[in-house]
């Protein structure tokens, strides 16, 4: 079972600060192709902000796109795991916690983020290859 350590390898950490404007994440995040993205400022986390933090905290609540700062309406309590946590860890924490999205850290240091979607492809590729192992175990045991 790979760790989140290993399924960040060489991917880049991704974050803006809490003094950007919703506006301003919203397009970073576009550009990135992300629904998340870590709020970090002097490089401690300080939370996270998705689509859902955008649709619930910014546009239904009213609030405008370029006067509201990205660190009022961030989801801040968040579920975190160390890059030594299992991908099956991750899974088990992110369903307890009822998050999609889970900061991975090494110490107090940020090393990425992990999406629920991660996780899941990551166990869909080990799937598939035991299947493929037990098809050729059958098909040389016949």
């Amino acid at each position: 079972m790979p760790t989140l350590g290993l399924l960040l390898d060489n991917r880049s950490v991704f974050s803006v600060h809490t003094r950007q404007t919703v506006l301003e994440v919203a397009r970073h995040m576009s550009a990135l192709n992300v629904g998340a993205i870590l709020v970090i400022d002097d490089g401690a986390l300080k939370g996270l902000f998705s689509e859902r933090d955008l649709m619930t905290r910014v546009v239904v609540a009213g609030r405008g796109l370029d006067s509201t700062r990205v660190g009022e309406v961030m989801t801040q309590d968040l579920a975190v795991a160390d890059e030594h946590c299992s991908s099956e860890e991750a899974m088990a924490l992110m369903r307890r916690a009822g998050c999609r999205h889970l900061p991975v850290l090494n110490g107090g240091d940020v090393v990425g983020l992990v999406s629920m979607r991660d996780l899941m492809n990551l166990e869909l590729e080990e799937k598939a290859e035991e299947i493929t192992h037990m098809r050729s175990y059958i098909q040389s045991a016949c």
